[in-house]
């Protein structure tokens, strides 16, 4: 019952016409930059943010939200007209949108896209509010052991996942990890790094 009552406190406070205008501004907007091809949700997060500074924390959440969503559908747009995916999630949809598009089903096309984008994000965002405590309490527990393990079986599930030939794939994923180590802050440097 506890989440009953915290989604009808969410409920409240986003239901408040403040908080809907700028949750629609944000949508617009984030839907405007999202359909540039290559600018996805974080970077229009990121471009956008300076606007969210002199509102009310609740607000600017709020509009950040709607920035993410609408940026996240507005790749799905340039995918299904022009079968340019704005960033990865939308391949997917320049698969079948753009077929729907030249054969003159672009409308229909874009308003499934619509219509899924935000049966999906609802039903997420429940999922989420239910299974974010339990899975919190879970991750909490993880410590250097867990933390290992899931390393060593994304690495093993990366391998079995790539095709062709197996050096190139163990290749790849050496290379992908020495780009990431690369920026490490000082806090979670490797052992072979702190030593100094």
């Amino acid at each position: 019952m506890e989440i009953l009552a915290n989604l009808s406190l969410g409920f409240s406070t986003a239901f408040s016409l403040a908080n809907l205008f700028f949750c629609f501004v944000g949508v617009v907007l984030g839907t405007l930059v999202g359909v540039l091809p290559g600018l996805g949700p974080v970077a229009t997060i990121a471009m956008l943010l300076p606007i969210t500074y002199s509102f009310e924390p609740v607000t600017a959440l709020i509009m950040l939200a709607g920035i993410f969503y609408g940026a996240q559908y507005g790749g799905s747009t340039t995918a299904i007209l022009v079968n340019l995916p704005g960033e990865a999630s939308s391949v997917i949809t320049a698969l079948d949108g753009y077929a729907m598009a030249r054969n003159g089903q672009a409308g229909k096309a874009l308003a499934v896209a619509a219509i899924g984008s935000f049966i999906a994000g609802t039903i997420a965002t429940f999922l989420i509010a239910l299974f974010a405590p339990p899975l919190a309490t879970l991750a909490m527990q993880f410590g250097p052991a867990e933390y290992f393990s899931l390393l060593v079986m994304g690495l093993i599930v990366s391998i079995v996942l790539a095709h062709g030939s197996l050096l190139h794939a163990i290749g790849m994923i050496l290379v992908g990890l020495l780009l990431g180590i690369v920026g490490s802050d000082v806090k979670s440097c490797w052992p072979w790094a702190c030593m100094a």
